[in-house]
């Protein structure tokens, strides 16, 4: 990237692109929340006084939303709306007519009951993307089950996993996994839906299910179980098939991540612990062979860095080019300088909550970086812009709506 790159002004990638985001919570939203940092519209459809469930999780702002709705509901515009009444369906198809992709995550179904399935709204739009994030997808004998991304992190066969062997499992990091990473597989549906239709003219539906975002990232499980029967286990910090590979405790209490995946690596680590031989000798010298000595291996590399502090691990693993990290809390993290350089963390000033430090943009383009523009709105904050600037809706129709609960 050379510098004109970086501070030539251009449009945003998603720029003219407009999103109805009609889910709660966080997967379905997080699809919207990726596509408007990069320039998409995305109005955001909530009931009328109530509103997203997500306003409500987790810790409370001073301006009565959540601070997980004032990060995950970033760079929208909120307005209202009841579909579950007359008016409220056609004000619904409205925006879509003249929309490019509509997000939502009811249970599969409900909108067909409510008339507003995907062969009803592309009568209306040949062209509308539609995103429809469940727990078990559209089709299949659980598609009618309620899902969240607890029942994801089980059903998918992670949660089995996420445990010492004999103790109870527990939550694998967060226990929206789940929804996160089916509102980005959701994003990248929608996107190769649209460039799909840049050849068709044609939209079409992308089905995304909780449990299979997890399960698609769960590496050799099935072709291990398909070919040798193998199932696999917990094994608590450990990873199947290699060792070193786990998390070791410094001398002053403080855990490491060592990664050691290949025998070019552990001929590394043996340089940094000063046990050159190791990585010579048979017993050791090969991942099968490490594999097999799991408890062997693992008490040397615990031995090793049990005998040291935690910033003379760090540097003697640098020193031989071992991938080596402390496990961060986030105290650790607003104090890192990698994430200060990669602006991983971002300063919001918003109108209604003030300065807020919220996760910052993944991916970076070089030439045109997305943006986080706003903080998650206020409930039905663009009801004026959206029925009456776009729909044209005059304000005596917009006050009629409102007492009839419609918006």
């Amino acid at each position: 990237m050379n510098e004109s790159d970086a501070t030539q002004p251009t449009a945003a990638p998603l720029a003219g692109i407009r999103v109805v985001d009609a889910a709660t919570f966080i997967a379905g939203p997080f699809c919207g929340s990726l596509l408007s940092e990069f320039g998409a519209e995305v109005i955001k459809i909530e009931e009328p006084r109530r509103g997203d469930p997500l306003r409500r999780f987790g810790s409370a702002a001073d301006c009565g939303d959540s601070l997980t709705w004032l990060s995950e509901g970033r760079n929208r515009k909120a307005v209202t709306l009841n579909l579950r009444v007359g008016r409220g369906v056609d004000l619904f198809k409205r925006m879509i007519a003249d929309a490019d992709v509509l997000i939502e995550n009811f249970r599969p179904g409900t909108l067909e009951r409510w008339g507003l399935g995907y062969d009803t709204l592309a009568a209306l739009n040949p062209g509308l993307v539609m995103l429809r994030v469940s727990g078990y997808g559209q089709t299949g004998p659980r598609s009618a089950l309620p899902g969240f991304a607890r029942i994801a992190h089980a059903f998918s066969g992670l949660a089995y996993l996420a445990r010492e062997p004999g103790a109870v499992p527990v939550i694998p990091g967060s226990t929206s996994l789940a929804d996160y990473s089916s509102g980005l597989y959701g994003a990248l549906g929608v996107m190769m839906a649209l460039r799909e239709r840049d050849r068709s003219g044609r939209g079409q539906v992308v089905d995304v299910s909780l449990f299979e975002s997890i399960f698609r990232m769960m590496d050799e499980m099935v072709p291990a179980y398909d070919r040798n029967g193998f199932v696999r286990e917990p094994m608590g910090a450990d990873t199947v098939n290699i060792v070193p590979h786990s998390h070791y405790q410094s001398g002053d209490g403080k855990w490491l991540a060592i990664a050691c995946s290949n025998d070019r690596m552990f001929e590394r680590l043996c340089q940094a612990m000063g046990r050159e031989a190791l990585a010579d000798d048979p017993r050791y010298a090969t991942v099968p062979a490490r594999d097999r000595r799991r408890a062997e291996i693992n008490a040397m590399v615990a031995d090793w860095v049990g005998q040291h502090r935690a910033d003379q691990v760090l540097q003697a693993c640098e020193a031989a080019s071992v991938p080596c990290s402390p496990l961060y809390n986030v105290a650790d993290i607003f104090a890192e300088p990698q994430y200060r350089a990669r602006d991983a963390i971002v300063n919001v000033d918003d109108a209604r909550a003030g300065s807020l430090k919220v996760p910052g943009i993944v991916p970076k383009l070089s030439r045109t970086p997305g943006q986080v523009r706003s903080l998650g709105p206020a409930l039905g904050e663009h009801n004026q812009a959206i029925y009456g600037d776009w729909l044209g809706l005059s304000a005596q129709t917009l006050q009629e709506l409102a007492r009839e609960g419609v918006i």
